[in-house]
């Protein structure tokens, strides 16, 4: 058996992918796997099947990691994968129909809207901006919609920022989600099934030097304390574990994927899922994994093992 990581790809978090690409793959050699890295790219789908007994492990963030793209290709192709299907991808990848559904399922989520940019060009900032407001409140987060990473994302305190906010979300794909903001304790819960149901790891508490948690709060050095066990009650903790796998559950997400969390006044309130956790030596999901006294290499090696079986 070959497992090869797919990392890189030419969304606008190339970077941390190939960075959680190499972490992965060194994990798992150092668990004794054999490992073969990738990038996308015109040889890839010759390498797939020309690899006996291949194995894949999708470390694609953003678009086409995470939207299901590359993972249907690997349905078509018959080769197993670690991670949810294409079509749970896709409709994880995206906040404005995700959060619809894990709404539905009668999770806790922000208030939110999804600004398409053709209404926005079309009617004009002005005409929306005192409706938005109105209805959701100051202050605000504005976000792409289908992007990852923080990429794009804001908090807007008020009116005169917003148009701004949103059009720097739309630089990374054609709508927008706004949203409630909602203060409290920021935390993260890896999510992980090894073939007898989904379970929550130690959650995260994510603590950002300058107030918010934005790319560069993510994968700079110190720009952000990460503390586990969290500084909340053991209820609260139990409680946004069960949020947790529930959101995993709603989504038809399988093996690993990391659903972010704020927790007010004892609470827990969804924000995103992520199907294609980040594994740099700064993303969350590694740490819940070493907080449960596991390993990265034996966590995949695991979740490899069962995809292929």
């Amino acid at each position: 058996m070959t497992v090869i990581v797919i990392a890189g790809g030419l969304s606008h978090e190339r970077d941390v992918s190939l960075r959680s690409g190499r972490r992965v793959a060194q994990a798992l050699r150092d668990v004794g796997r054999e490992v073969v890295e990738t990038d996308v790219n015109a040889d890839l789908v010759a390498l797939l099947k020309g690899t006996p007994d291949p194995v894949v492990v999708p470390m694609l963030h953003g678009g086409l990691g995470e939207d299901g793209a590359l993972r249907e290709v690997l349905g078509v192709l018959g080769i197993p994968f670690i991670g949810p299907s294409g079509a749970a991808s896709r409709l994880t990848f995206d906040k404005s129909i995700a959060t619809a559904v894990v709404r539905a399922a009668g999770i806790r989520t922000p208030d939110q809207i999804a600004l398409p940019h053709d209404i926005f060009r079309e009617l004009g900032a002005g005409a929306l901006m005192d409706g938005i407001g109105a209805q959701l409140g100051y202050p605000l987060m504005v976000k792409p919609s289908r992007s990852g990473s923080a990429l794009g994302v804001a908090k807007v305190a008020d009116a005169s920022d917003l148009p701004a906010s949103l059009v720097a979300a739309y630089a990374y794909g054609p709508t927008a989600v706004v949203e409630s903001y909602i203060e409290g304790t920021e935390i993260a819960v890896t999510v992980l099934d090894e073939g007898e149901g989904p379970y929550a790891l130690p959650a995260v508490e994510i603590i950002p030097v300058s107030g918010v948690y934005d790319y560069e709060s993510r994968y700079t050095a110190g720009a952000t304390r990460f503390v586990t066990p969290p500084n909340l009650s053991e209820a609260s903790l139990d409680a946004a574990g069960a949020l947790a796998v529930a959101a995993h559950r709603a989504l038809g997400l399988r093996h690993l994927s990391r659903i972010d969390i704020i927790v007010r006044d004892g609470e827990p309130v969804f924000l995103e899922a992520n199907v294609a956790p980040g594994m740099t030596e700064t993303s969350l999901a590694p740490l819940a994994i070493e907080a449960a006294d596991r390993t990265l290499g034996n966590v995949f090696a695991g979740l490899i093992d069962l995809v292929r079986n």
